[in-house]
């Protein structure tokens, strides 16, 4: 089943540049991963600290195994460093109402 990774980070407020320019390059790769369908990203309007990647996955153990990559290979690291906090990602399933 088809499951929505809503990932939200909040940069420091002097890296928001360097971690949009991080996620430009490292995006169009994660989009070719085995089981994700596609992903946008928005910037929050006003301060722009607050980054958000909506995304699409086949299942929620595809976008862990991807996630588990990314933390193997110093990305999650690399990206950690430019926020304020560990980012939030949420799971969410279709809900036919």
């Amino acid at each position: 089943m088809t499951v929505m990774v809503l990932f939200e980070a909040r940069a420091k407020p002097e890296l928001i540049e360097a971690l949009k320019q991080g996620l430009q390059a490292m995006l169009p790769e994660t989009r070719t991963c085995e089981g994700c369908q596609g992903l946008t990203t928005y910037q929050e309007v006003g301060d722009g600290q607050t980054l958000v990647a909506v995304e699409f996955w086949d299942s929620k153990e595809h976008y862990e195994k991807y996630f588990a990559w990314r933390k193997e290979n110093g990305t999650i690291t690399q990206l950690n460093a430019m926020l304020e906090a560990p980012p939030s990602i949420r799971y969410f399933e279709t809900l036919d109402a």
